[in-house]
């Protein structure tokens, strides 16, 4: 029987990947620098893979290294499910999250699942606004957790997730071809609003607001009727869209983000483990291969979102 994988060597490779060092790695799990460099030779020894190649003066993952990853993540993730299970001293008490509609559609269904099996004794309140809403009312002490579109010039929050951001129409249309293009977009304080509507003046290309709205139904149903262009993240891509390249006159977008904020005060315990939580659960979600993936001389399909083996929400304004 193979002998098993050892817990601390698979944290410690896990930190090095969150990290993106073996020195910021070592901080993390308190250990020296060559103590996490002799862990990684034996969890390469142990797979009888190399899961890092130095690339200069850095160390980047391999492909083997990618997959372990996943792997990696799975059993750490189990591990601390079954010590919660048998844990005497659960976490109890309640938590007020706050989401845009978009991510609560898309991503917590599955978040809070995970999270009720392992803490029965913890009720969640869940409330969907806006992110500029949000972050007032977790500085007015009405939220403990928000999960908001990452906006640095607006409010400070943890960036936990990284997607690009496109440009869809409907796949049955042609109003991205107008010499005059329509939107559909959120509020002006909308942060891929802004990032819109700077990328088509920094084309030359003329644009009109025609659609406006926090809510991502409203939205994606603007394009999908062939009545507007929409800037949205990866994960927003839904049948009967089509992403547009530059070689259809839309620049490229920065990427959109989205961002963790935390009460202060708030219960830390209940806080820390409901944020891990989410930031865990999202960084496990992956796209599909390249080649896959919509081509941007548009296919019908949608641009689908898979979870990395061991498991198994659109414009947020």
């Amino acid at each position: 029987m193979p002998a098993p994988l050892d817990i601390d060597q698979l944290q410690t490779f896990v930190a090095i990947v969150d990290t993106g060092s073996f020195t910021r790695a070592a901080d993390k799990v308190f250990k020296t620098q060559s103590a996490v460099s002799m862990q990684m030779r034996r969890l390469e020894e142990r797979v009888g893979k190399t899961l890092f190649i130095r690339d200069g003066r850095l160390n980047r993952l391999s492909e083997d290294g990618e997959r372990m990853l996943g792997y990696a993540r799975r059993i750490i993730r189990l591990n601390n499910e079954t010590i919660a299970a048998f844990d005497d001293q659960q976490l109890e008490g309640s938590i007020r999250i706050g989401t845009p509609d978009d991510y609560a559609d898309r991503y917590m269904p599955a978040i809070i699942a995970r999270f009720a099996k392992t803490n029965p004794n913890v009720e969640l309140y869940i409330e969907c606004e806006p992110s500029g809403e949000l972050a007032a009312r977790l500085a007015r002490g009405e939220l403990d957790v928000a999960l908001v579109t990452h906006n640095p010039r607006a409010r400070s929050s943890e960036v936990v997730r990284t997607e690009p951001l496109y440009w869809v129409t409907s796949t049955n249309h042609t109003v991205h071809e107008n010499p005059v293009v329509p939107l559909a977009v959120g509020r002006r304080s909308c942060l891929w609003r802004n990032l819109a509507c700077s990328a088509l003046d920094s084309a030359g290309r003329d644009y009109q607001v025609l659609f406006t709205s926090w809510s991502a139904t409203v939205v994606a149903s603007a394009v999908l009727s062939g009545l507007a262009v929409s800037p949205l993240p990866e994960c927003a891509v839904r049948p009967g869209m089509r992403i547009l390249s530059p070689a259809d006159g839309f620049p490229a977008l920065q990427p959109a983000q989205i961002g963790l904020m935390k009460r202060p005060g708030a219960p830390s315990a209940l806080v820390n483990a409901i944020c891990g939580h989410i930031a865990a659960s999202l960084d496990n979600i992956t796209p599909v291969g390249a080649e896959e993936r919509l081509s941007a001389s548009g296919s019908s399909s949608r641009r689908d979102m898979r979870v990395r083996p061991e498991l198994a929400v659109t414009p947020a304004w």
